[in-house]
């Protein structure tokens, strides 16, 4: 049988080549965006790649100065496979908005990278640049070993992504494996992202990522003082000029959305996983603490999130959120003390950590308990986290030291 994996590397690039990187990033994107827009042009969506083919890419070299061929195609193919995306939820009866490219990111194949064992070089907007790999040890248990260092693994193509100033290269590996080998349970299982959403951080992950509030506060406040002054004056134009906002204030909320939605997807893909879990929306939308604005934030991005990820092979599913929040993720103590604010403190184990944070990962941890009582064969490994994973017995698995990063990154204890 047939295995896929896809294998994240860091990347060394020199200081030199890290700005044109970045403009290969945005013009890959413009070209992706542009490709889309035309396909959304007309009474129909496209959704043909040879269609789009024919109708964008001349003016996509022209309107970039010669991008490199292979990455327009790239590009194209990336918007074609979002059109379709659309196209098949409008078709099951869901929602769907036109797709937009913000997460910062380059498809390659063959044609436009050479994969060598140590380094790889990648076409830009100038040229080639070679960039070293950032390996842990060879003999190392990983993906790496796995796959990427395998004489029987086949380099197909990659994704580069770029995230605070650093850049990973996603390489797409395959092999033949006979189907009882132990490479199959590394394909057909894979890990849980757990997600939690609230009113002072949006959604906060399993990784430790956080999607603050702040800004969907503060334009939040503004267009509800917009509407309140508005209404006050109570005249023809002030009714119009409220409709006015309240397309402003959806459109500017809808790109912040899939803008998180986008980098969502992109955090489960970076690390593995084939599940994203949320809790349940439902108690969500009965808790005091959100305003209106927030439940209709949640339910977009939820939205969001579940088509970006079906590209992906992502499945996106809901938890009971009973008392994740109280619960400790690292000894199961629930106590309501256990939180205070967004601090928490277990009263049993003394754990610590941000309260969001430990709800996320109680989220993916249930969705493990649910899937296994279920008696699933292909149910996720474990719950991602930024040092690691954990399962559902309290198992863990430690990452390279290299994956070791950001503020909410722990060790397992």
């Amino acid at each position: 049988m047939e295995v896929r994996r896809t294998v994240p590397v860091a990347l060394d690039v020199d200081s030199d080549d890290t700005a044109l990187l970045e403009d290969t990033v945005d013009t890959f994107l413009w070209s992706a965006q542009y490709v889309v827009d035309h396909a959304f042009n007309g009474e129909y969506v496209t959704t043909s790649k040879t269609t789009l083919d024919d109708e964008t890419y001349d003016d996509v070299r022209e309107a970039t100065d010669g991008f490199n061929g292979g990455l327009v195609q790239a590009a194209r193919n990336k918007a074609a496979e979002a059109c379709k995306s659309v196209v098949s939820r409008w078709k099951n009866g869901k929602k769907a908005s036109k797709p937009r490219f913000t997460s910062p990111h380059v498809v390659y194949d063959k044609r436009t990278a050479t994969f060598h064992d140590d380094y790889v070089t990648l076409a830009t907007t100038d040229g080639r640049i070679e960039a070293d790999y950032i390996l842990p040890d060879k003999d190392s248990d990983t993906p790496h070993s796995a796959y990427l260092f395998s004489d029987d693994s086949e380099v197909t193509g990659a994704e580069l992504h770029s995230r605070d100033g650093n850049w990973v290269l996603h390489v797409h590996c395959k092999m033949e494996v006979e189907s009882d080998t132990s490479a199959q349970p590394t394909t057909e299982n894979g890990t849980v992202l757990g997600v939690d959403l609230g009113v002072n951080t949006l959604a906060v992950t399993s990784t430790g990522t956080f999607w603050t509030g702040d800004e969907f506060d503060h334009w939040w406040r503004e267009y509800e003082y917009r509407r309140g002054s508005l209404q006050q004056c109570g005249t023809r134009w002030a009714h119009e000029n409220i409709q006015s906002v309240g397309r402003k204030e959806e459109g500017r909320f809808s790109l912040m959305l899939h803008r998180i939605s986008n980098e969502l997807v992109a955090e489960a893909r970076e690390n593995g996983c084939s599940v994203i879990a949320f809790e349940d929306l439902t108690g969500i939308r009965d808790r005091p603490d959100a305003s209106w604005g927030h439940k209709w934030a949640f339910d977009r991005l939820y939205e969001y999130v579940e088509y970006k990820a079906e590209e992906y092979g992502i499945d996106v599913e809901q938890v009971d959120p009973e008392n994740t929040s109280r619960r400790c993720s690292h000894c199961g103590f629930t106590h309501p003390d256990n939180r205070d604010g967004e601090t928490f403190e277990c009263l049993k184990c003394g754990y610590e950590n941000h309260a969001d944070y430990n709800a996320a990962k109680n989220i993916g941890l249930r969705y493990l308990r649910r899937n296994q009582t279920g008696g699933d064969g292909g149910a996720p490994l474990g719950v991602r986290l930024n040092s690691g994973t954990v399962n559902v017995n309290g198992g863990y698995s430690p990452a390279s030291a290299e994956a070791r990063t950001g503020v909410h990154a722990e060790s397992h204890r």
